[in-house]
């Protein structure tokens, strides 16, 4: 079966206050949507339930991050468990602004991975390289160092509920764009390292989006690449060009 194309928005810490979120979700509320995508917004946890009362149903709610405790003395942190308890199905694990700016690992980002799933949650999973690492043509050997923990602890079946997001930490909030040849080699490691790894039929299955400056300019020719599936869209998903990201591949 095809993939089903996902286009997820990462809001960040944005928007800066209530009102600017309303006017978020009337965009999209009263926007025409390629209802063959599944789209998925992510706000601060502050927004999460708000938002999710004034946003229409065939839009999901994703957190920006969990912890992987149930409960317990941990300030500031939210558990799997309140997530699904609240009934958000996503949350994006990995990263690189967790992975860089909260030194969270790939071990500690597989536990949460982990611990997400048990809850019942769906993840998105983030994978990507530096400028550095990418000049000196180390991409896939780091995003399968970045992958590894996660396949280690992880069932065949809970790939399942695993959507991965290549996102190149040189091309996140910079305006610069992987090329559409570019992403789709990454893509293309990435599936095969997980046919190698997990499956044939996980690799086959398993969406494999790209995030990192994408636009209403780019998303055309990035995502009829093979094996891209969909983007996970950063400040563009704050503006109104978000809707023309979701419907790219409408006829």
């Amino acid at each position: 079966m095809p993939r089903q194309f996902f286009v997820g928005g990462n809001f960040k810490m944005n928007p800066a206050s209530r009102e600017q979120k309303r006017s978020l979700a009337a965009i999209l509320n009263e926007a025409t949507i390629d209802s063959s995508v599944e789209v998925v917004v992510s706000p601060p946890a502050i927004y999460l339930l708000p938002l999710k009362e004034i946003l229409r149903k065939d839009i999901k709610i994703a957190a920006q991050n969990c912890y992987f405790k149930p409960n317990g003395a941990f300030t500031g942190e939210i558990s799997p468990a309140m997530l699904k308890d609240s009934e958000i199905p996503y949350v994006i694990l990995g990263h690189s602004e967790r992975r860089t700016l909260f030194h969270e690992t790939s071990e500690f980002i597989a536990t949460k991975t982990r611990a997400s799933l048990d809850a019942g949650l769906s993840v998105i999973l983030c994978v990507g390289e530096t400028l550095a690492e990418r000049e000196a043509n180390k991409t896939a050997e780091v995003v399968q160092s970045q992958l590894k923990p996660v396949v280690e602890i992880l069932k065949e079946e809970d790939w399942s509920k695993i959507v991965v997001a290549y996102e190149p930490v040189w091309a996140i909030g910079t305006g610069k764009v992987a090329t559409s040849a570019q992403a789709q080699e990454a893509h293309a490691d990435i599936r095969a390292f997980l046919k190698s790894a997990v499956s044939p039929a996980v690799a086959e299955q398993t969406r494999i989006i790209y995030g990192g400056s994408v636009s209403a300019k780019n998303a055309k020719e990035l995502g009829s690449q093979a094996d891209v599936d969909g983007f996970l869209v950063g400040g563009a998903s704050l503006k109104p060009e978000f809707i023309d990201i979701i419907n790219v591949n409408k006829a």
